[in-house]
């Protein structure tokens, strides 16, 4: 036979630091080739460059883990606990599927499987049937599915427009109505409010109620304010609502009333007036009594426990136990550290199922309401991401992931409550992935406080060498929770060769309210000591770690404490701010969120009033004293952090002759959601470390090449 490659053939290609699954095709027939041999090598453009040829599946974590494949997208459990819908999504290059499963909770059986009308349906409030509406003859119709027979009934073929909610007598409908606000001339554009520069402000809504039997539709609010539906009683005849006052002279800039509708008679009873701080609420099992969350200073600060520190963290929410006949308020959550993120009364057992931020996890505790004592529930998973809980059974579905793994469906329940997984999601994500090891690692502050961390080695560590290493934070209101998969995954970056220090200093709601307070007016006082000290420990008593090769990253707030760490230190070789904060001025002023968030951040501090914060915590205001390489980054559409936050901070870098690149991303807003720009995105951050923590510039002038202008 004669070789079907008389000579060698050669071809070049550019590879990135991941894994590539070479194939080689081969046409024979069979038995006409004795001695069938195939050779291949490669020769690296510049020299010193390593690649490794193995015909073990095994690969690295990569951005292409978190970009692709499938990902839980909400659950829900039928009222009494049998069943539950599951929604997906599913990526492959740029194309998402989206479609719903319903499941048997005892047997984990899949029931049905849609990417139809079931992706839209909710359960009934009673019965364990879905509901969803679709186009008909005569007009909306409103369908339930029975998941026993999948039998569909129409029970009612000419539904009024708008979104509703089912109430538990499955007869009424409380909608909500939409009214468009008055527009203004197209060139000239008059603010009449601090919020009118944002979409849909000028809306407004009201209620009404739609009567299944009769028929009848009944407006049961109106006026220029919106008002917003919160619960609906178990007995159907009662609703609870709100509204919302502004007043721009004092913090926080918005307060909140409640009602109390009669829906027979359309009595209204204010329940309370003017509150700051008071958030969402639900009804009791028994109708009695409200469960109502809300910030540590809600109720006239009747949950606050902030020992000696000024001003409360209005995002620890805490939960509020409210009497309807008194109106007498008792905090449940003031001696409770996690803050809340769920909260259901439960009708079987009555108990409050609470989802909660406890430190770096996502947990559900259990809320006694004869003893008012909390347990945790034990579960499999550190960070729970999204429950649901079964109004008239103590049943649960819920789905998280851990530090290493990915997210798990789970049902909670049964006679003898126990944990039963239903989908093992991870089990298909991570199919021959390797992971580094992770490690718990804490410090002491210097003013005796214990500051959370961990870190995360490479997949094949050798404890013999040195490697360069990251610093990951937030550094604001919310810890860095212990997922596998987000936009800045750790073990991602420790599959690159790096060590990867994350930690969570004051300021971090779910470690008590005290600690939480830490946050306002900071803007880096304390938290950045903190992030500074615990880094230089952790390479003082790691030998492993290249204490000259130490980078860090954040983005938001955690970009602020990027630009704000090279003011106060040289030690770090490179730094990445992603949408960062480099001026608290005209963030303050010009973000959407700029005031409002700063009511709780910059608490009763203006620019007026507080210069000093306004300017020393400012990184613009010091930025002569960056020495390090910074990289910026941002969406050029961000309405949150305005972009002119990096680009001022470039140009006094640029001005100052110092090391900065700046990098924006076309059409994205405060985080990087396009399919193909998020993949650039993040390979550009790690082309930068690269640079200049492993003496690797290729890949950022690859992506990057000098431009001669």
């Amino acid at each position: 036979t004669v070789d079907s490659l008389p000579k060698s053939i050669s071809f070049d290609y550019t590879i990135e630091p991941m894994s590539y699954e070479v194939v080689i095709k081969n046409l024979s027939i069979p038995d006409s080739i004795t001695d069938h041999q195939i050779k291949a090598s490669y020769k690296p453009e510049k020299e010193g460059t390593f690649i490794s040829f193995s015909t073990s599946p095994i690969s690295i974590f990569t951005i292409h883990n978190l970009q692709d494949g499938k990902n839980f997208r909400g659950v829900s459990i039928s009222p009494n606990g049998k069943y539950c819908k599951v929604d997906y999504a599913e990526r492959k290059n740029d194309k998402t599927t989206r479609y719903a499963e319903l499941i048997d909770n005892e047997s984990g059986k899949v029931l049905m499987h849609d990417n139809g009308y079931l992706s839209q349906a909710r359960w009934m409030p009673k019965s364990d049937l879905l509901y969803f509406t679709r186009e008909g003859l005569n007009g909306k119709e409103l369908i339930t599915l029975n998941p026993a027979n999948q039998q569909i009934t129409i029970i009612e073929s000419n539904l009024p427009e708008g979104s509703f909610s089912i109430a538990p007598d499955e007869q009424t409908l409380i909608y909500t109505i939409k009214e468009e606000g008055p527009k203004e001339s197209k060139s000239m554009n008059r603010i009449l409010d601090n919020s009118d520069r944002y979409d849909a402000f000028r809306n407004r809504y009201t209620l009404a109620k739609y009567d299944l039997k009769t028929g009848v539709f009944q407006p049961l609010t109106f006026g220029y304010r919106s008002t917003y539906l919160y619960d609906i009683s178990s007995d159907s005849k009662s609703i609870i609502f709100g509204t919302s006052n502004s007043d721009y002279t004092k913090r926080p800039f918005s307060t909140s009333n409640l009602y109390l509708m009669d829906l027979q008679t359309l009595r209204v009873d204010t329940l309370y007036y003017d509150m700051p701080y008071a958030g969402g609420a639900q009804f009791s099992p028994n109708n009695t009594q409200l469960l109502i969350e809300g910030g540590p200073e809600a109720f006239n600060k009747v949950g606050l426990n902030i020992g000696k520190e000024p001003i409360a963290n209005s995002y620890d929410t805490q939960l509020f136990l409210f009497d309807i006949a008194t109106k007498r308020v008792t905090p449940l959550t003031k001696d409770f550290n996690p803050a809340i993120e769920d909260a259901v009364w439960n009708s079987a057992d009555k108990n409050i199922y609470l989802r909660v931020v406890d430190q770096d996890c996502n947990n559900i505790y259990v809320l006694n309401t004869t003893s008012w004592k909390f347990s945790k529930l034990s579960l499999p998973e550190e960070v729970v991401k999204v429950m649901d809980v079964a109004q008239f059974a103590p049943a649960i579905n819920f789905y998280g992931q851990s530090v290493s793994n990915a997210d798990r469906l789970y049902f909670y329940g049964g006679k003898k409550p126990a944990v039963k997984c239903l989908y093992d999601l991870s089990k298909e994500k991570l199919q021959n992935v390797v992971l580094g090891k992770v490690s718990d690692w804490n410090f002491v502050s210097e003013d005796g406080t214990t500051i959370q961390g961990r870190f995360y080695l490479p997949p094949h560590f050798d404890s013999t060498k040195t490697y360069p290493m990251l610093v990951y934070y937030y550094g604001g209101t919310t810890p860095t929770v212990r997922s596998l998969e987000f936009s800045y995954s750790m073990h991602m970056y420790a599959a690159l060769g790096y060590v990867v220090y994350t930690l969570n200093p004051s300021g971090t709601i779910g470690f008590g309210q005290e600690f939480s307070a830490r946050h306002v007016n900071a803007w880096g006082i304390r938290t950045a000591d903190e992030i500074i000290l615990g880094t230089k420990q952790f390479c003082r008593t790691h030998a492993f770690v290249d204490s000259t090769k130490v980078g860090c990253f954040g983005a938001s707030y955690g970009g602020f404490m990027t630009m704000y760490l090279q003011t106060q230190t040289d030690f770090f070789a490179a730094a990445i701010s992603h949408a960062g904060i480099s001026a608290l001025t005209s963030y303050w002023g010009e973000g959407n969120w700029g005031i409002g968030y700063c009511a709780a951040a910059n608490a009763d501090s203006y620019p007026w009033n507080n210069r000093e914060l306004f300017v020393n915590q400012s990184p613009l205001f010091s930025a002569d004293k960056i020495k390090t390489p910074l990289l910026l980054l941002h969406g050029d559409k961000d309405s949150n952090v305005p972009v002119g936050e990096s680009i001022q901070m470039y140009n006094a870098l640029r001005i100052l002759g110092k090391t900065v690149e700046f990098i924006e991303v076309e059409g994205e807003d405060h985080g990087v959601v396009d399919y193909h720009k998020r993949i650039r995105w993040a390979k550009t951050m790690q082309a930068w470390f690269a640079k200049y923590l492993q003496n690797q510039p290729d890949w950022w002038e690859e992506m990057y090449p000098t431009t001669k202008l």
